[in-house]
């Protein structure tokens, strides 16, 4: 079976929009050169143990023997699980795949479950494809272009040394179409790949530097190359192992990487591509790198797919997975009986589990502080006080949100700094989970119960209310 791969390169948008989302501050696990966690560090505050746990991961994953491992990120709601997982991925570097799901997508997809999570389980394993070239690297002499007046082909020459050695190369159409595109001048530094023409301008020589026309503002001086014109040099691709089932797919085709619409992928299919890539591996054209595959809302599964992640895990190409629950004793989704967590024992037996604990006041006051830097705010160190205190006595996530809102409140006022007045006003008009619960309560009979009574009128007693049952 020939295996087809590419490299697609595609503009990230992402890094175009300028949104703050929750984690957005967060760009590493915060951890010194021995693993060791800092107190706040990279966006990352607290959680010590935890943060060194992952740290051990993190050392797993890039040594890149280890895989078929799952990890169980567990703690209550606000604990910094979810930016644990996004530490994780910024620290692994763009080498190791990262794929990150929530537990219900599996459920929303337009696939069978099982299928959807194989995807997700192939997205997270890369294949290191090595390639040898032939190149041809040295400083560009001298360009002679001989411009046909019938208007047929044009031809010419180019004159390219090294320290060592100088030749002159006839050029085709094709490679003076290059050289006029990069606009190769005589004194650049240029690359050509001999298998797809592919010219390369690397700079500008170090001999040039005097030159008048060579001291524009970006130009990147380079020293001339040494020794032979001709060199083979390794190149490598780094693609997943989904990539690679899209485009050998038939039914989906190369294209399908961009739509998203990729459609089930046969068995077979998979079966001669991780032979293929085995065999590369063989013959060390190839390496193989797990990474990572995180499952946020892991409870949210049911207990098919926890069968399923149990026999995935034990498979040749399996990444490590890392899920993230904030669940405590409940019920697994699709059986009668409760489990810790939600998920059923065999799984929880195969987990490493790394348990997350509430913050105290003074790291949840440095993390509302990085909150305020990253949305660009100004918050007064009484209003910060007070923020703190809010975030002590209902929730992180409460307390976060409040910066925003106060921010528009003190903007009403035209000013840039928020005060003590912004964070009360917003307070009042914004509730928390439990002075909403506390609101149900006084009012429970205004709203529809479990039988659909509901009483309408505010002044009517509980024997006029209104029956509206079905």
């Amino acid at each position: 079976m020939s295996i087809q791969t590419s490299n697609p390169s595609s503009n990230d948008y992402s890094k175009a929009l300028s949104l703050i989302a929750a984690h957005s501050h967060i760009s590493g696990l915060g951890l010194d050169e021995h693993l060791q966690p800092k107190a706040t560090s990279q966006g990352m505050v607290g959680q010590l143990q935890a943060r060194r746990a992952a740290g051990i991961i993190l050392k797993m994953v890039q040594n890149g023997t280890i895989a078929g491992r799952a990890v169980l990120l567990a703690g209550p709601p606000s604990t910094g699980k979810t930016a644990l997982a996004m530490g994780l991925s910024q620290s692994l570097g763009e080498d190791v795949p990262f794929t990150a799901i929530a537990g219900s997508e599996i459920f929303s997809l337009e696939l069978s479950k099982t299928e959807a999570l194989t995807q997700a389980f192939r997205k997270s394993i890369g294949v290191k494809i090595k390639e040898e070239t032939e190149m041809i690297e040295g400083e560009v002499v001298e360009i002679q272009i001989d411009k046909s007046i019938t208007g047929g082909h044009k031809q010419g020459k180019l004159t390219i040394k090294t320290t060592d050695m100088e030749t002159i190369y006839e050029l085709g159409s094709k490679m003076i179409e290059g050289l006029t595109k990069e606009k190769v001048l005589a004194g650049d530094v240029i690359s050509i790949d001999k298998a797809s023409v592919k010219i390369t301008k690397l700079g500008r020589s170090f001999a040039r530097s005097r030159d008048y026309d060579a001291m524009g503002a970006e130009t990147r001086f380079v020293q001339c190359p040494e020794g032979e014109l001709q060199k083979r040099k390794s190149v490598v691709h780094t693609v997943s192992l989904h990539e690679i089932d899209v485009i050998n797919s038939r039914t989906q085709g190369f294209l399908a990487l961009f739509t998203g619409d990729t459609g089930e992928i046969r068995s077979e299919v998979r079966d001669q591509i991780n032979t293929k890539v085995a065999e590369w591996k063989e013959e060390g054209k190839a390496d193989i790198v797990p990474g990572v595959l995180f499952i946020d809302e892991v409870h949210m599964l049911d207990i098919e797919c926890f069968s399923f992640i149990n026999r995935a895990l034990e498979d040749e190409f399996a990444p490590i997975v890392v899920m993230a629950t904030n669940r405590g004793i409940s019920k697994t989704r699709g059986t009668n009986y409760k489990s810790p967590h939600g998920l059923p024992l065999d799984l929880l037996d195969r987990s490493i589990i790394i348990t997350t604990h509430n913050y105290n006041e003074q790291e949840i006051k440095t993390i509302l502080s990085i909150r305020a830097q990253e949305e660009e705010v100004d918050v007064a160190a009484d209003a910060l006080d007070l923020l703190t205190k809010i975030g002590t006595e209902t929730s992180l996530r409460y307390a976060s949100n409040l910066i925003a809102v106060s921010q528009q409140i003190a903007q009403k006022r035209k000013s840039n700094n928020i005060e003590v007045a912004d964070i009360k006003r917003a307070y009042l008009l914004f509730l928390d989970s439990s002075r909403s619960v506390k609101f149900l309560q006084e009012f429970e009979p205004q709203y529809i119960d479990d039988h659909g009574n509901v009483q309408i009128a505010s002044g009517a007693n509980n024997s006029d209310a209104m029956d509206t049952a079905a």
